[in-house]
């Protein structure tokens, strides 16, 4: 490979697997490696991961990266981007987890949250972190983690334990130990950051029984954290650089620095986040976050839903169809569906996230007739999560946001048949860029900020920005037939159902 100039690692930890890039000044990606990352579920309700295992998934990306382009002369810095709200423990004098990553996607924080909400906790908690109580979110997860350790809290008063998202694991390791830090991103999910003051909020800190002195130091995202120690396959020395979450982490690589900008990011589950000029209540069932923090400048801030199960639902139904050896077999299935099938699942396996925040929620099937078979199953698991997105984009649109366009990224981006679906059905253009890791990207970008080798958010903007774009075709009759029928098979599902809401009032100018 000839000689191109500096480049940045970008390390993607998420969910299912750990990926990570090297990009070039031209904001090429030159390459790229994945590793698989398991889930534990030690009861109905629980997931959690091992700090190790992701650890062991960060060596091994890099360990298959080639070895002359990790070279000091060639690698610039480092960014990280990572799966959100999942916390981690570990001993501060060795490093040696000390419990199980406690995943996003657990419920065990959830008795803790209804004692929250049955005091009225929620008001002030959401005014001073932008986030519904929830045990999405990390604090609750950190509390049943200190309770689980024996004088759990005790020790982290002391000192003696680390409580981080997993950017800020992944820093200390990259670092030998030496830095303990998270970017202002991850920190706004934890719902323990005051969000006007980017820094631990103290009132939250009390609530959740969380000390202060066992939580990482909160840092932009963008700004040298600490330089690189005795990891193998990388020189000591390399600037790790940067670090934000993997939704903001997208929108970033989208490039959305203008308020308004929407993207979806698909995984697991699925984030709509879109860019806000300044700090303000998000509308009706989503929150407020931190976008990201530039090095010396004020956070820029974000107004986001998250939905729980997006790429679960499908993982769901290829385990039922016993086609856990062919996964892209749930895709092809739902193509050769019945079009006149309505068959519609809503996949509240943990509750249903934004913008219903009805933990109690129940996985729902409807519509199923003589004629509905794995394949009319499939597309309804496909389907659910456009519908399921759809529901925070008409949130936003509801709150005032001028909706007219959604970048798109992540594993489900690549259906065509599914992105045509969204675009009929939100009544939006549906943009999707050619690059398959925005969020890698984005910690890239960050990186790169942070070492020079980009030195503006203007040379950014300016990088290739090829996209396809994906127009509506339904005519309005149509798309409110579709959107009645989710909105039913969603209020069947609700522990207190409440009235079919009016279908999307997301209006493109052109479209009917």
């Amino acid at each position: 490979m000839p000689e191109r100039g500096p480049l940045v690692l970008a390390i993607d930890q998420g969910s299912s697997n750990t990926k990570a890039i090297l990009v070039e000044r031209s904001g090429e990606v030159v390459a790229s490696a994945s590793s698989p990352v398991p889930d534990r579920f030690p009861q109905p309700g629980w997931v959690e991961q091992d700090a190790d295992a992701i650890w062991a998934s960060v060596l091994d990306v890099i360990a298959q990266l080639p070895a002359e382009l990790l070279a000091p002369a060639r690698l610039a810095g480092i960014g990280i981007t990572n799966q959100r709200e999942s916390i981690a423990v570990w001993e501060a004098r060795t490093g040696a987890p000390a419990g199980p990553v406690v995943s996003w996607q657990c419920r065990r924080g959830a008795e803790l949250c209804r004692e929250l909400v049955a005091e009225g906790a929620e008001g002030w908690l959401r005014e001073r972190t932008g986030l519904t109580v929830s045990p999405l979110f990390s604090a609750s997860k950190a509390s049943w983690l200190l309770d689980a350790i024996p004088d759990g809290r005790e020790r982290a008063a002391a000192g003696e334990l680390c409580l981080g998202t997993v950017d800020a694991w992944l820093i200390w390791k990259l670092t030998g130990g030496r830095t303990f830090a998270t970017d202002a991103s991850n920190a706004s999910r934890t719902q323990l950051l005051n969000l006007r003051l980017a820094d631990w909020d103290e009132q939250a800190l009390a609530r959740f029984g969380i000390p202060r002195a066992a939580l990482p130091r909160v840092r932009p995202s963008s700004g040298r954290l600490g330089e690189t120690l005795g990891v193998a396959g990388l020189a000591d020395g390399i600037p790790v650089a940067a670090a934000i979450g993997d939704s903001h982490g997208a929108l970033f690589g989208h490039r959305g620095f203008e308020p308004g900008t929407v993207k979806t990011t698909m995984g697991t589950g699925t984030s709509v986040l879109a860019t806000v000029r300044e700090l303000s209540p998000a509308p009706d069932g989503l929150m407020t976050t931190i976008a990201w923090q530039l090095a010396d400048a004020p956070p820029t801030y974000g107004h986001e839903g998250i939905v729980l199960s997006t790429g679960s639902a499908v993982d769901w139904v290829r385990t039922l169809l016993g086609l856990d050896d062919a996964p892209e077999r749930v895709a092809e299935l739902a193509r050769e569906a019945d079009p006149g099938d309505a068959t519609t699942l809503v996949p509240a396996f943990g509750g249903l996230t934004a913008p219903y925040w009805d933990a109690d929620a129940q996985p729902v099937i409807h519509g199923v007739s003589r004629r509905t078979g794995p394949r009319e199953l499939a597309r309804a698991a496909v389907d659910s999560t456009a519908f399921q997105v759809n529901d925070v984009l008409t949130a936003l649109a509801r709150g005032g946001a001028p909706l007219h366009t959604c970048y798109v990224d992540g594993g489900a981006s690549a259906n065509v048949e599914l992105m045509q679906l969204l675009a009929d059905i939100s009544g939006l253009v549906i943009r999707r860029p050619p690059a398959a890791h925005l969020s890698a990207l984005g910690a890239a970008y960050l990186a790169g900020l942070a070492v020079g080798v980009w030195d503006s958010l203007d040379e950014l903007a300016a990088l290739d920005r090829t996209v396809l774009d994906i127009p509506p075709r339904l005519d309005a009759d149509g798309r409110a037939e579709q959107l009645a029928r989710w909105a039913h098979a969603v209020s069947l599902s609700r522990s207190q159902p409440l009235p079919v809401p009016a279908p999307s009032l997301i209006t493109t100018p052109g479209v009917q």
